[in-house]
Parts: structure tokens; sequence; C-alpha cells
């Protein structure tokens, strides 16, 4: 599925510049709707909204066959609609036809989502045909291309199927089999402190899943989310003596790792609290400086203490 728009850069069949002629002028756009479009879907656009929007959706290698003029719109409740001719010009109906509307749409419904838009925009596909078999042949109908459309409708028409490991409880994944150790380390992966997951972790790592699984899972503990405490991975090189080698190094690293980003966060530290110091020093010595211009011109030391804020000791420090 052509994802963008692409430009149009190979020379026009005769039916496709008549098409393209007539249906991009908006008044003969807005007369085809209104007399093909069925009545309920007429009633949703908003016909005097319509903008002829550029490019084409039809795939480089069968636009000798078919070309396409979309048109965007408001729909009757305010919200952004499309709607998308293809011309089928090619002698022998497509059978897949309907699919491509499909596609043409989710692309224009795709575009419309990356010029920022928030929600996605009715497409509603609308096939020209004047092929030499008649009447159309085909189904306009998408699901029709399985082979099961009614199974195909419950699958297309409902929400899909989610997997939602966050409201899933641990107890119950421990009866995933050849899952549980996975979706137990994606449901955690993003804590730190995995302590809980020491008796659950192991006993599915054994019983259910190979070895090189295993190390699978052990790279991806430290690869993702937060890094585990060194702690946990001592203790479960404990309960997996197969990979003790393994565990006990990636311990050793962690603990190597924290180690360095706790110098480096004293560092860092030390230089922020340098720098606040030495930005307070420079303050008391611009304070200084204005004392001590005020007492050589006879200024009292209890008034140069009020305007500036100073203490006794800190004009202690001046030199007359």
């Amino acid at each position: 599925m052509a994802g963008k728009m692409k430009k149009k850069n190979n020379t026009p069949t005769p039916h496709d510049a008549a098409f393209r002629q007539f249906l991009a002028n908006p008044d003969v756009a807005r007369d085809f709707m209104q007399i093909h479009l069925p009545a309920e879907l007429c009633a949703l656009c908003d016909l005097s909204t319509l903008k002829l929007e550029s490019g084409t959706f039809v795939e480089e290698d069968l636009r000798q066959y078919a070309s396409d003029i979309l048109w965007s719109m408001k729909t009757t409740t305010g919200d952004d609609g499309y709607i998308h001719l293809l011309l089928e010009h090619q002698s022998t109906a497509d059978k897949n036809m309907a699919f491509r509307q499909m596609r043409y749409a989710i692309a224009a419904m795709q575009r419309h989502l990356e010029a920022g838009h928030k929600t996605l925009p009715l497409v509603i596909p609308v096939l020209f045909y004047h092929g030499k078999q008649s009447p159309y042949p085909c189904s306009t109908q998408w699901l029709d291309g399985f082979s099961n459309p009614e199974l195909a409708k419950k699958v297309y028409s409902n929400a899909f199927p989610l997997v939602d490991v966050t409201v899933i409880d641990d107890n119950d994944i421990m009866n995933h089999r050849r899952m549980a150790a996975l979706t137990l380390l994606m449901k955690h992966i993003r804590q730190r402190d995995m302590m809980e997951l020491l008796d659950s972790l192991p006993r599915v790592m054994v019983e259910w899943i190979s070895p090189e699984q295993v190390r699978i899972l052990i790279h991806y503990m430290v690869n993702a989310g937060e890094a585990p405490a060194p702690e946990f991975m001592r203790a479960l090189a404990e309960r997996l003596p197969q990979h003790e080698d393994e565990l006990m190094t990636i311990a050793q690293q962690l603990e190597q790792k924290g180690i360095e980003k706790g110098i480096q966060l004293g560092e860092q530290r030390g230089i922020e609290k340098g720098r606040h110091e030495g930005k307070l020093e420079g303050k008391l010595e611009g304070k200084l400086e204005v004392a001590r211009t005020m007492l050589q011109n006879g200024l009292d030391r209890t008034t140069v203490m009020k305007m500036t804020g100073l203490s006794e000791d800190d004009l202690a420090q001046i030199r007359h």
C-alpha cells in the first residue's frame, strides 16, 4: 500500500485524462456525488466544503488500469472526511478492486494522521466502472474477498484481541506454560526491584523453556527497562545453577556500573555545588565592594548594613 501519495509521472490514458479533467472540478464532483452516492452517505457529506487533494494512491504498475481523485470535505457533524473516487479503466474487472479501495482508504487515513490530526477521518471509497462486461461482475464489499466473509466480518467489525499483561494476576501467569516466564518479565520489567519474582520466575524458567530461551530472558532483563539490582541477579543465580556463571558475571557488571554511576553523580554534584558557592561568593564580593565605597563616603556602619544586607562579620572583612 502507498503510505503516502505519489506524484503521477507516467503518461495518462485517454480515460484517465478525461476523468481527471471533469472530476477535478468541484461543481462536477458535487453533481457526481449528489447523483451517485447512496442517500445515507450523501447526507453525511457537507459538499459545500469539497477541496481537491493532490497526488494518487494507485501503485505505479497499476496506473494504466486505474486512476483516482481524492476530495476532502467536512462531514455534517463537523468532522474531517474524504471521498476517494477510483476509475477502473481496464476492460476486465479486477476482482480484488474492493480490497484495493480499502487499502487506498487506509492510506488516506494514514496521510491524514501524518498531517497532525488526532482522529481517523471518514473515507468513502467510490468506484467508477466502464468496462466491457456489464453489469459490474465483482463484489464491492471487500470482505467478500475472503473465503469465509462471515468469519472475516466477525474479526474486522469487532474490537481486536488484547493481551493486557498489566492486569493479569501473577498466579494466573504461572499457568501460562511456555509463555509464563516472558509474560512475568514483561509485566514487571520496568521495576528495578524484582525480588518478588524470585520464587515464581526461576520455576517457570526451569519447567517450561529451553536453556537458550533462559539466556534470551536474562539478556532481556539487563537491556530493557530498569536494569535489575545486582542482588536480584545473584539470587537468581542460586536458583538457576546451570546459568550461575553468566548471572554472576552480569551481577558484577551491574555492581561496577552502579559504582561508576555513583562516582559520576558525586562528581557532578560537587561541580554544581562549587558553581553555586562560587556564585554566592561573587555576590558577597560585590556587596562588600559597595559597602567599602559607602563607608569611604562617610556612611555609618549601621546604615551600610541595613542597605546592603551585610552582617557585622561581613563588614569586618573590608580593608580600609
